[in-house]
């Protein structure tokens, strides 16, 4: 509902608001109209997908499209018929419309990069019933007309002239685009050899079925051999192509898990339905196992409103890591952000504030970590601290803070003070800001692949492709993680 406003004058320093305006029944006359103009982007499509439930692959599925008569992607239909609503609602007649009636006739398609232009032509009035009835006519770019028909609305017998309501901005996110982007890193990397350590609910199971049929791992089950099949049973899973290795209970199977991999068995470690204590327990009592550096675990999130990943660190290992501790948890997540790509990854080093306090040790190891940085003891990254969250990743906050830093508002990975904050940061992404997440373990002679029970299946590829990319960062595919 929309309602009259009387605003004073604005000052001078204030920015004059923007005012729309309407056409009254008595005002419009045969042959009057008004025009707008409209460019499809890909953001348009997964709007409108996004807000209709309309995924008909011809519009979302660039592979599917390419083979209907269309010959690929091109709007929704009503997309176009939603612009001539526009029209209506907002410019002509405008606000105080009513729809009654519209008819629309589709003649060609609309694809992406097409210009549109939106024209509506007062045809006739009813004055008893105060009805206006106008041609509508959608014409694209080559003045081919994609859409035309007929709208009978009641228009407005008050004039208006109220502030214009911006849009609500959408932020758009589609988490299988960034699955699949992801997958792309592994292409044309052989399926490395994991040890899948007890995986006994259909959850894990699933996990490393999944990504063995991408190509990413040759999947050894480890554990009780009558309990993964009934797990695969119960969640309607084949173990047909699957190698399946008895062991009596998790802790036989970690510690038969940890052995294959000291012995060059398997290149990578999936973890199960077992407590991670166990699988690391049994990591660390296998000294071909050990690296100079203390092992810690990497999340890599997708978040909807951050313009690339995340990398956020420690926040499922180390508890409370000493200043020595954190200089190997950095490096490892350098290492690990090298082999994703990341040039010069961004390290900010996390605290409650961005300026050192004797109160708050966290601050005193980021002056610490960036000034041991400066000296070569940490490599390949560029690290700063210590730094808010809100000034680590969102430039405005550190323009306020008048912060002047290559990595404020830019971080690519997030170094925290401890793992309670750590695992509230990243669970917080995942539950409140709709991120997803996918995890490993650094350190050890092999990568291994956490997963926990609330992970989804697109999560468990993610982590075991993770681990994939770092087995063959140590084959010498990749770039290689110093030990």
């Amino acid at each position: 509902m929309h309602t009259a406003m009387m605003m004073t004058p604005p000052d001078h320093d204030t920015p004059r608001p923007e005012w729309i305006e309407n056409v009254t029944f008595d005002e419009l006359q045969p042959g009057q109209g008004a025009r707008l103009l409209r460019t499809l982007t890909p953001a348009d499509i997964q709007a409108f997908a996004a807000v209709s439930g309309d995924t008909n692959p011809a519009h979302m599925n660039p592979e599917y499209a390419e083979d209907t008569a269309f010959h690929g992607v091109i709007a929704h239909g009503m997309w176009s018929g939603a612009l001539i609503s526009t029209l209506l609602g907002t410019r002509f007649p405008g606000p105080g419309t009513i729809y009654v009636e519209q008819v629309l006739h589709f003649s060609r398609p609309v694809r992406i990069g097409d210009t549109l232009a939106v024209s509506v032509t007062v045809t006739r009035k009813d004055e008893a019933k105060k009805l206006v009835e106008l041609d509508c006519q959608v014409v694209n770019q080559r003045g081919e007309r994609v859409l035309h028909g007929i709208a009978r609305v009641l228009a407005p017998v008050r004039k208006l002239r109220i502030e214009h309501v911006r849009a609500p901005r959408i932020q758009l996110f589609d988490p299988e685009a960034r699955f699949r982007e992801l997958l792309a890193l592994g292409q044309g990397i052989a399926p490395v050899r994991c040890a899948v350590v007890h995986p006994c609910d259909g959850g894990s199971l699933q996990g490393a079925l999944d990504a063995a049929r991408h190509g990413l791992i040759v999947p050894l089950l480890i554990g009780p051999e009558a309990r993964i099949r009934r797990a695969a049973e119960e969640a309607g899973l084949t173990l047909e192509h699957a190698e399946l290795i008895p062991a009596p209970h998790s802790h036989a199977a970690a510690d038969m898990a940890a052995d294959m991999a000291a012995a060059g068995d398997v290149g990578m470690l999936m973890k199960g339905s077992l407590h991670t204590d166990e699988l690391l327990h049994a990591v660390l009592g296998r000294p071909a196992l050990r690296t100079g550096r203390r092992m810690s675990h990497v999340f890599r999130f997708d978040v909807p409103t951050y313009s690339k990943p995340l990398l956020i660190t420690d926040a499922a290992l180390n508890i409370r890591p000493t200043l020595a501790e954190k200089v190997d948890i950095v490096q490892n997540a350098i290492d690990f952000a090298h082999i994703l790509g990341i040039v010069e990854p961004k390290v900010a080093l996390l605290s409650a504030v961005e300026t050192v306090s004797p109160n708050l040790p966290s601050t005193l190891d980021a002056a610490a970590l960036c000034k041991m940085a400066d000296r070569g003891q940490i490599r390949g990254g560029v690290l700063d601290g210590p730094l808010a969250f809100d000034n680590a990743i969102s430039a405005h906050a550190a323009q306020i803070k008048q912060i002047v830093s290559r990595v404020a508002g830019d971080a690519d990975i997030l170094a925290v003070p401890d793992l309670e904050s750590g695992n509230m940061l990243a669970k917080q992404l995942e539950y409140l800001g709709g991120a997803t997440a996918s995890g490993l373990v650094l350190g050890a002679r092999v990568p291994i692949a956490l997963t926990s029970r609330a992970d989804g299946p697109m999560s468990r590829v993610a982590s075991a492709l993770l681990g994939v990319l770092v087995a063959s960062a140590r084959n010498g595919a990749r770039n290689t993680i110093t030990d």
